[in-house]
């Protein structure tokens, strides 16, 4: 008797596939890829487990799997990554958002808290990737105009359709510099915002291969030390924010002494408060300029 490939069988032999090849999250893996292959929301599997898939549904979810086994993360197999409740367009131009990435977004609207409510308040996201935090401050904070900044036209590009995709690409302007170089001088902001690159050299090798494989080197690695990065832009902001304006950082939490230290430097700025995540871990870094 021909075996019935229903969707529940596939999701428990594919979990069990992909914890023997070193998932941390096997069955949710599994999930995703298939709902993918089927064109269906993950949540609708559960009513159709006794369902028996076609064979072009699982040729398709086979190829899926294998490229997963190899370590290739799933968002970049299905092609995008919810994101503060938002679902986010994602290739391997850009990093995959990450839950921690979150509390950036969460800084900048309790910023926003801190000027007039009808008062048009100015946002810079340095090294925007696909976007998220632009889009997430143009989305929630009705009052932003948004200047996002990446060094990758590929990003960008990705960025832009994200933007596309929530409808406020009207709110965004998108414009290639390495960090602030390509702003007109004159120009100046309430907020600026950044997930910069904070991975140390040494660091690289050290990732877990589905991120050291596939997801993009130049927005992970600041150089030797990790700091390189955020030190420039750090130089960079105190001549580009207004009276009071905020600099919001997400930083790796190993870093977090020398990143106050760095800002202690600064007399221009005024840390504020490092912010943790979930983890209890120091995460984001919130200072201002003093007035």
């Amino acid at each position: 008797m021909e075996e019935r490939w229903t969707i529940g069988r596939l999701v428990q032999w594919t979990t069990e596939y992909l914890r023997q090849r070193g998932s941390s999250t096997p069955r949710l893996d599994a999930e995703i890829l298939l709902a993918h292959a089927l064109g269906c929301q993950r949540i609708d599997l559960y009513t159709q487990y006794d369902n028996e898939t076609n064979e072009a549904v699982r040729s398709r979810f086979r190829e899926l799997v294998r490229r997963r086994a190899a370590g290739e993360p799933v968002a970049y197999l299905v092609g995008g990554r919810e994101f503060f409740s938002l679902w986010f367009e994602v290739n391997r131009e850009v990093l995959i958002p990450r839950p921690e990435t979150e509390f950036v977004v969460t800084a900048i609207l309790d910023a926003g808290k801190s000027f007039a409510g009808d008062e048009l308040i100015t946002v810079c996201d340095v090294g925007t990737g696909s976007g998220i935090i632009a889009v997430c401050v143009a989305k929630f904070l009705p009052q932003a105009q948004v200047t996002a900044i990446d060094i990758s036209e590929e990003a960008l590009e990705v960025a832009r359709r994200n933007a596309k995709r929530h409808d406020v690409a009207e709110r965004i302007k998108f414009v290639r510099s390495n960090l602030l170089e390509a702003l007109p001088s004159e120009e100046r902001f309430h907020v600026i915002a950044s997930n910069p690159p904070y991975v140390r050299e040494e660091e690289f090798s050290q990732l877990p291969p589905d991120v050291r494989d596939f997801e993009p080197r130049t927005a992970l690695v600041a150089g030797k030390e990790g700091t390189e990065v955020i030190e420039a832009l750090v130089g960079q902001v105190v001549d580009r924010l207004l009276p009071g304006g905020w600099l919001i950082m997400e930083i790796a939490p190993h870093l977090a002494q020398r990143v106050e230290k760095l800002l202690a430097g600064q007399l221009r700025l005024e840390l504020v408060e490092v912010r943790r995540d979930l983890a209890r871990l120091p995460r984001v870094v919130v200072a201002r300029l003093r007035s």
